[in-house]
């Protein structure tokens, strides 16, 4: 393997000790729960994988932030420290804090999105995909056409398909397209990222059309980071400085804060130009009031406030990232000699493992991603999820079952939490699930499902033979 492990960039200051149990004890807990690994009790999981979203370690520094954090119900100190920083690191004049990022959809997105409209993105993830269809319209992705084929390693694969989106737009009209949403990276691609000349080309589009663009910027620093790495004439740029010119083509911003923010939980708004957006920020401070609360705390504590201030610059300290997907790519190299197929070149926050390709004789009606996430777990302990047609559910107008562009079982992994051991363990379970795959012929059944993100919530069992 070409790929060495990278050297942790801080040093281990506490331990949280967690369960080990035994491969029946986990088939009996996965049954219990319906086989939906969201159900799982957190103290029956030993590597949890399900989401790198607020399963973060936060730092001293963070953790001193919390102790300092000022609980006052409106225009707390930390409330002004945070949007200081936010102004700072992405160059806006509004930011509105929330608690997390599915917040930051609900408040912003029927401000422009109503029924008879659509929302066009590189690739809606689920609940931003979800907001769309509760406001009314209808998400349609547009991801560049090479992000479909995992083997095939390409740089920026999160990329929009810009001829796609301009046809798109053409067909049903630029006024019935209510909003652009760019997300960076990529998360239902495989965290893969968005190149620098591709988000200028889609700003481009959207301002010929007149149409607004939304940033999800969930996985921002990541972004910035594959950009400094491997897209041209961005190599002497910071961090910082590729951060600022990517939100420099957007209109808006919606962040969960809870990933590359490094924080337990927390999500923001942005708008760039007040002065032309007045009316709308006056919507979205009343959308705020009504559903997350003032908006000098926006649903989160004065400690949260503090914390996220913090870690918005820490998730940009390039050592930081440099070992964060590095950890992505020690993994990956681990698969590439196994002969395990997975979204490549890797992505940012985890690993998207190809299922359809482990499990060739399940359909995806049979839910490959979601079989490979059962078999982790029972292997080794590990949780994980679905991001295929499980998650993608039923046509919101025929409730027919949708087929997804992919069967990936994603590894998300959270940041400054495993170690090199631990990764290993994810690799020597998905080695072992593929030598013994031929055994598995068939899939899952739902039992009852919930009309909309029914992932989370759903109950499955085995199809039997």
């Amino acid at each position: 393997m070409a790929i060495k492990y990278v050297p942790e960039p801080f040093r281990i200051k506490m331990v949280e000790t967690i369960k080990m149990t035994t491969p029946e004890e986990r088939v009996e807990r996965i049954k219990e729960a319906n086989y939906n690994l969201f159900n799982l009790k957190g103290e029956d999981v030993y590597i949890d994988l399900l989401t790198d979203s607020g399963t973060n370690a936060m730092s001293q520094d963070q953790w001193a932030g919390v102790m300092r954090g000022d609980e006052a119900y409106a225009g707390a100190s930390s409330y002004f420290n945070l949007i200081n920083t936010a102004k700072d690191v992405f160059g806006y004049e509004f930011i509105q804090p929330v608690h997390q990022g599915r917040a930051a959809e609900k408040v912003l997105f029927p401000t422009f999105l109503k029924p008879g409209q659509f929302a066009i993105s590189n690739m809606f993830f689920d609940t931003t995909r979800a907001h769309v269809i509760l406001a009314g319209a209808r998400p349609l992705d547009c991801v560049v056409p090479e992000a479909k084929d995992p083997a095939k390693r390409s740089k920026f694969k999160g990329n929009m398909d810009v001829a796609k989106m301009e046809r798109l737009i053409l067909e049903h009209g630029p006024e019935k397209i209510g909003l652009v949403v760019l997300t960076i990276t990529n998360n239902s691609a495989g965290g893969q990222p968005v190149s620098l000349q591709n988000t200028r080309e889609v700003a481009a589009l959207c301002k010929k059309y007149n149409i607004p663009l939304d940033i999800d910027a969930a996985r921002f620093a990541e972004n910035a980071f594959f950009i400094k790495r491997d897209e041209p004439g961005c190599e002497n740029m910071s961090i910082k400085e590729i951060v600022r010119e990517i939100f420099s083509y957007g209109d808006f911003f919606t962040m969960s804060a809870k990933k590359d923010t490094i924080v337990n939980m927390g999500g923001l708004i942005g708008v760039k130009d007040a002065t032309k957006n007045a009316e709308i920020i006056l919507k979205i401070k009343a959308n705020c009031i009504s559903f997350e609360g003032f908006t000098t705390y926006g649903g989160l504590s004065g400690r949260d406030l503090e914390a996220l201030a913090i870690g918005l610059l820490e998730g940009i300290d390039e050592n930081f990232l440099r070992y964060r997907i590095g950890q992505m790519e020690y993994l990956a190299a681990r698969l590439d000699d196994a002969g395990i197929v997975y979204q490549s070149p890797v992505g940012g926050h985890g690993v998207f493992v190809d299922a359809s390709k482990i499990f060739p004789n399940i359909p995806y009606n049979e839910f490959p991603g979601q079989v490979l996430a059962v078999e982790l777990y029972k292997e080794a302990g590990i949780r994980t999820c679905d991001i295929g047609s499980y998650m993608l559910g039923n046509d919101p107008d025929t409730n027919e079952q949708l087929k997804a562009d992919f069967e990936f079982t994603r590894l998300a992994i959270p940041r400054r939490v495993y170690t090199q051991a631990h990764v290993d363990i994810m690799a020597d379970a998905l080695i072992a699930i593929k030598e013994r795959a031929h055994e598995i012929q068939r899939g899952y059944q739902i039992t009852w499902e919930p009309p909309i993100l029914r992932h989370f919530q759903a109950s499955l069992e085995p199809i039997e033979k």
